[in-house]
């Protein structure tokens, strides 16, 4: 069942639906990541940093600026891959659902 928690947080249960909705597309991408035959000189990075963002996906909600920023590390890393271009979409998109981080 959905519910809505004050400030456009809905829930599915007792679980963030962003949280979910981040924690599938990063599953999917280091699932298209680890089939992928080729090595790129970036992959170790995308990889470590698709790690942190499950990790911090099954504690809860992430830090929107830590989230922006392993977006913009794996987009840098995987980005010319275009065999992944529909996996990182779907982290970006995910991530979007977050906000944008504050401004400093």
């Amino acid at each position: 069942m959905l519910q809505s928690l004050g400030q456009g947080q809905v829930t599915v249960g007792d679980e963030d639906v962003r949280v979910v909705a981040l924690r599938t597309a990063v599953a999917r991408l280091r699932r298209q990541l680890a089939l992928l035959p080729a090595d790129f000189p970036d992959r170790a990075i995308a990889e470590d940093e698709l790690a942190d963002l499950a990790a911090m996906s099954a504690r809860g909600v992430p830090e929107v600026p830590r989230l922006h920023r392993s977006l913009l590390l794996i987009a840098g890393a995987i980005g010319s891959v275009s065999a992944l271009s529909r996996g990182l979409t779907e982290v970006r998109h995910a991530v979007e659902l977050f906000g944008d981080p504050p401004r400093r």
